[in-house]
């Protein structure tokens, strides 16, 4: 998810039963629905719902502590927005295809969303051997 969709989500609107969470007005415009991990659905469950959003905080004082870490880790050029294309990249690496990839991302255009994918290649000659 985009940070600004991470930080617009509500706990009414998680369905942890289907294990999905709803995203609305988001940045192309589209509503979807992305699937939750199990274990993204069971560290949510722990945290307690104390305030309507799942997040309670602006995008300023999330930037905040990902300059910390990052400097603390020593991570000259990793933006929060990263993580995002490190996702993608991987969802492809374990199989999944361009329409299950673009409904969990929300990409309209399959150019833009392999602009966001950077396959590691000795996974994909690992599976070119399997021929």
């Amino acid at each position: 998810m985009c940070r600004s969709e991470i930080l617009k989500l509500k706990w009414s609107d998680i369905d942890f039963k289907n294990g999905f969470a709803p995203l609305y007005d988001t940045k192309n415009g589209e509503d979807r629905k992305v699937p939750l991990t199990k274990k993204c659905g069971r560290l949510l469950q722990k945290v307690p719902q104390s305030h309507e959003k799942v997040f309670p905080i602006t995008a300023n004082c999330l930037s905040l502590p990902w300059g910390r870490a990052r400097a603390k880790a020593e991570v000259k050029d990793l933006r929060f927005h990263d993580l995002r294309h490190e996702a993608v990249s991987s969802f492809f690496e374990m199989g999944m295809s361009v329409p299950e990839v673009a409904l969990i991302s929300g990409h309209k255009d399959v150019r833009q969303l392999l602009r966001y994918t950077h396959l590691n290649p000795t996974n994909v000659f690992k599976k070119y051997k399997a021929f």
